[in-house]
């Protein structure tokens, strides 16, 4: 229904419909126009009326250069047509950078980069840094792009189940904090999920045991959000 160019499978980029329907909205512009413009001004020749509509409904989710021409054609940046990104392609694509752009700033050939977009980070710590900078990474983003979060999860469980001092500095392998607040926030998690069990074994119901496994399941499921929250807590 919709030809595109023949290009090797890669993972569509998150896209938020509404936002692109309203950004085309506040701009006066039709499906029409809009399809006429990616066509003539972006080289996107097979790009028509229905096309975009079908993105705007979420019944299709534009390409990497697809969603580049769009957002020019909108006047928006990238990031402005995706949801929350968490890939490296996607933070690459949300700052409307070429993976030449990144391969560049990080000091790696194109093929190495490209290869990493697919199969993982595996940058060096001055290579990690150059990227943190260049795609202006939060901390929690810096972990889940390099690949760091499974093992941080593996960890914080390690350390509110146990003797939390014992983590630290496993955590700061993961985590680039200042030691001091990292402490600060270890030392929150653990209160926060013993102070979980206690309180679910004081329900007094009769199935205290299973409510107690319950919750403490729970929040270890959601582990790293609960890190985060902790270090929003006892930062400044």
């Amino acid at each position: 229904m919709f030809p595109r160019p023949t290009r090797p499978s890669q993972p569509a980029p998150p896209f938020d419909p509404l936002a692109a329907r309203r950004l085309r909205a506040a701009l006066a512009l039709r499906p029409e126009h809009v399809a006429h413009g990616l066509c003539t001004s972006y080289g996107l020749p097979y790009v028509t009326p229905d096309l975009v509509i079908a993105w705007e409904r979420g019944q299709l989710a534009p390409t990497s250069a697809e969603l580049s021409a769009l957002a020019g054609m909108l006047w928006c940046s990238p990031g402005e047509l995706i949801g929350r990104p968490r890939t490296l392609r996607e933070h690459r694509i949300a700052r409307g950078l070429a993976p030449e752009d990144v391969a560049r700033a990080a000091g790696l050939e194109l093929p190495a980069y490209l290869h990493m977009e697919d199969s993982g980070w595996q940058g060096n710590e001055r290579q990690s840094a150059a990227l943190a900078e260049l795609l202006e990474l939060s901390v929690p983003d810096f972990v889940t792009v390099t690949g760091r979060e499974a093992k941080l999860a593996e960890t914080l469980r390690g350390a509110v189940t146990t003797r939390w001092q014992a983590y630290v500095r496993p955590v700061a392998k993961a985590v680039p904090l200042e030691r001091r607040l990292l402490e600060d926030s270890l030392q929150q998690l653990h209160q926060d999920y013993q102070g979980q069990m206690v309180a679910s074994l004081n329900w007094g119901t009769g199935n205290s045991a299973s409510e107690s496994g319950d919750a403490g399941r729970e929040f270890l499921a959601r582990i790293v959000d609960h890190f985060w929250a902790a270090v929003q807590d006892n930062t400044g």
